[in-house]
């Protein structure tokens, strides 16, 4: 399958000015909707969009303006995310009996903000207000009771600076353990591991101004349209220049097809095509693509020989497996015939410049770091890396996760990526004056497991929600309900709070992003190091985030002498600055606009690479297992619709007017079993059922997509990415009709 051509019929629609009759975002009337859910508060939303760096993705904006083009920046996903910075305060009772309460988080969200410490004892009906010394002192007495293996923190992407994620590592370490961990283990952990092990780095080489003239953008399991809205401008104008934009996915996400972009005259009027061709892998096919691209590159001649020779080792040994790889056994893991693998090689083959960006379509896999590693072999291939209009991008889908990690919130390595190890631990205790451990903690899903087991006492949580964002909900409720102090840190209530109490739930009331004192910094998807100032608004008695952190580190363990330090946002940062030596200029950071890009704007530039040679070391990678399908045994992907992580804003997609209980489906595959638009299937397997209708879609055959989290209970918890972690969100699926 291919990018369709429009037909007559479809080309004389578009002349229809901005797309009244179309399937697309209504951007114009949803800002005025935006502007009427925050009438309340609409001086102080004007200051977080004038003033902030957007709490939305990780394209990176600060104010209305970005580093990328000139012009305004402005998108829906940061203007849906406003009301979580100007809503009021919830009343302090209203979480008083947990059995009358909504458990629709939407619902739970309109209560209002999060204002105050709560607290529930088992047996008792919900939550009671307590003061800030009660919940301190009562979480302290339970981390001194306790040891540091059976205390873990989590930490989520949501709006959370790296001030934050820098406090919740050293308030772990501080307490003895190494079981701290974010949000990206469930997304990108495996292009964390992947890259940090090819080319001695774990972020992108290049920046969005590199799409800007490159020969060919390629997509990997990616759709920017959704995430990253903005970066549709960016493709529409590098298109002006000439560069391709290729789609790998089974799914051609209308968005990447076709855009309006609603800042620029002649797409808001008529639209911008943005697709060239699109290939249409099979869920999980990836890798086998990738080694049909390598096999015809080599076979034709089209590898960069010379880049291979003087900067990777490793690629005799790739090429060697690709010639052992007939195209029949290709063609059927990657789901495509060997003329489409061809095309693809001739055409980055004959490509002098290009970029490689890929998302959770690739790692979200048993085999997810495996994936990356293809990427990254086949963009080495051609020497697409260190130099203008080149460059691999694991594309951020949330505004801070690419700092939680770099500021060591993560079980396996400390501030600045480093790996724990005795190393490490010991350079890292000269800094802080307190032993540090050196054992590798638990990573996010080891946490919800070892909550299960019995084997956390105190599971401090800064905002997230397991119970949404992780597969088989169930048992992840029954985890969360055997901890003895669940700690909730967060801006709003969400269902994993209401959980049962095994001994005591505590709520602690968070400052936004905004609010937080002395501002803080976020890093973007290109490596942008960006501030925002402190824009004061006062709700209840809400605290900083890292202020909260730094407190439960103190009451547990009170620190006389002081060795702690941290004591304001300008500290921290300064500390920043002097632990992970690439972030040094964070400290010099003062107003809106103030930003770096660390590293400059090519990581291993030349192609040289940080590792111990200098050169990036291909890895030879295994094909995931390949198997018949039997025809009523469906591939489902679990997909993201209208909504920021699993905060929904909306019934429909506006991106492909697909309900929440929609399952995307081809028409071949539909018209096999007699299926229409609209008729209701249940799919299920040994895990559970999910009734949904269908949607007919431009989806590879055999491949069905369903929302998240709405069908998290179809997959299978124990399935993990072994470089990462990552949950496998994909499972294997029958279909029955009603």
């Amino acid at each position: 399958m291919s990018c369709p051509r429009p037909t007559f019929g479809q080309r004389l629609a578009r002349l229809s000015p901005f797309g009244i009759g179309h399937t697309k975002p209504k951007h114009f009337r949803d800002m005025l909707k935006v502007v009427w859910s925050n009438r309340d508060n609409l001086p102080y939303a004007w200051k977080i969009l004038t003033r902030g760096v957007c709490d939305g993705c990780a394209l990176g904006v600060a104010g209305l303006h970005d580093w990328t083009i000139k012009g305004t920046h402005l998108c829906m996903t940061r203007l849906n995310l406003l009301r979580l910075n100007t809503m009021p305060a919830m009343a302090p009772d209203a979480l008083a009996d947990v059995a009358s309460l909504p458990r629709d988080n939407r619902d739970l969200r309109a209560l209002g903000r999060l204002a105050y410490p709560l607290r529930r004892r088992k047996g008792e009906p919900g939550f009671t207000r307590i003061s800030w010394d009660d919940a301190l002192a009562s979480i302290g007495q339970k981390i001194r009771a306790t040891t540091p293996d059976r205390l873990a923190f989590f930490v989520t992407s949501r709006g959370v600076t790296n001030e934050i994620y820098y406090l919740a590592q050293k308030a772990a370490r501080y307490l003895g353990t190494n079981h701290v961990d974010n949000a990206a283990r469930l997304c990108h952990s495996p292009s964390t591991a992947a890259m940090k092990q090819t080319l001695g780095i774990s972020a992108s080489t290049c920046g969005y101004s590199d799409w800007f003239g490159t020969d060919v953008i390629v997509f990997f399991g990616s759709n920017p349209a959704n995430d990253q809205p903005v970066s549709t401008k960016y493709l529409h104008l590098a298109k002006k220049r000439g560069t391709k934009i290729i789609i790998v996915n089974p799914y051609l996400e209308p968005g990447m097809q076709r855009y309006w972009v609603p800042s620029n005259l002649d797409s808001a009027l008529f639209g911008s095509d943005l697709c060239d061709d699109w290939y249409a892998v099979s869920q999980g096919g990836d890798i086998a693509f990738l080694y049909g691209v390598i096999k015809h590159l080599d076979a034709a001649g089209l590898t960069d020989t010379t880049f291979l020779a003087e900067h990777t080792t490793g690629w005799e040994d790739i090429v060697t497996r690709a010639r052992t790889l007939d195209w029949p056994l290709l063609e059927q893991a990657a789901g495509l015939p060997a003329g489409r693998m061809i095309a693809f090689a001739e055409l980055i083959g004959h490509a002098k410049t290009g970029v490689f960006v890929w998302s959770m379509g690739i790692t979200q896999h048993p085999w997810g770091a495996d994936g990356v590693r293809m990427v990254l072999n086949t963009a080495l291939a051609r020497g697409f890396i260190g130099r203008d209009q080149c460059g691999v991008m694991p594309i951020r889908g949330h505004s801070s996760v690419q700092g939680g990690a770099e500021m060591g919130a993560y079980a396996t390595a400390f501030p600045g990526g480093l790996a724990v190890n005795e190393t490490n631990a010991a350079n890292l205790t000269a800094h802080y004056g307190f032993e540090i451990p050196a054992w590798e903690g638990l990573a996010a899903t080891e946490m919800v497991e070892a909550c299960h087991r019995g084997e956390l006492d105190v599971f401090h949580m800064v905002g997230g929600n397991f119970l949404r964002t992780l597969p088989d909900p169930d048992y992840v409720a029954e985890a969360l309900q055997r901890v003895p102090l669940r700690i909730h840190q967060d801006i709003i209530v969400t269902d994993q709070m209401l959980l049962d109490p095994s001994d005591e739930v505590i709520l602690l009331p968070a400052q936004t992003r905004y609010e937080q004192d002395d501002g803080g910094t976020e890093t973007s998807t290109e490596r942008r190091v960006m501030f925002t100032p402190e824009i004061p608004r006062e709700v209840g008695e809400t605290r900083a985030e890292w202020k909260i952190l730094r407190d439960i580190a103190l009451a547990a363990k009170p620190d006389p002498a002081g060795v702690f330090g941290c004591t304001t946002g300008q500290a921290v940062r300064e500390e920043i600055a002097r632990v992970v030596p690439f972030y040094d200029g964070v400290q010099h950071l003062r107003k809106t606009g103030d930003a770096f890009q660390y590293g400059g704007p090519h990581l291993c530039p030349g192609g040289v690479c940080p590792t111990s040679d200098g050169k990036a070391h291909l890895a030879t990678i295994d094909l995931p297992p390949v198997g018949g399908r039997p025809d009523h045994v469906f591939h489902v992907s679990t997909r993201r619709g209208k909504q920021f992580n699993t905060l929904i804003y909306a019934e429909i997609d506006p991106l492909n007017n697909a309900p929440r209980d929609a399952v995307l489906m081809n028409a071949d595959d539909a018209a096999k079993r007699h299926l229409k638009q609209g008729d209701t299937v249940t799919l299920h397997n040994p895990l559970g059922r999910y009734n949904a209708r269908v949607h007919l879609a431009p989806i590879a055959p055999g491949n069905l997509q369903i929302h998240w989290p709405e069908g998290n209970h179809l997959i299978d918890r124990t399935r993990k990415d072994a470089g990462g972690g990552v949950p496998d969100y994909n499972a294997l699926v029958e279909l029955e009709t009603a």
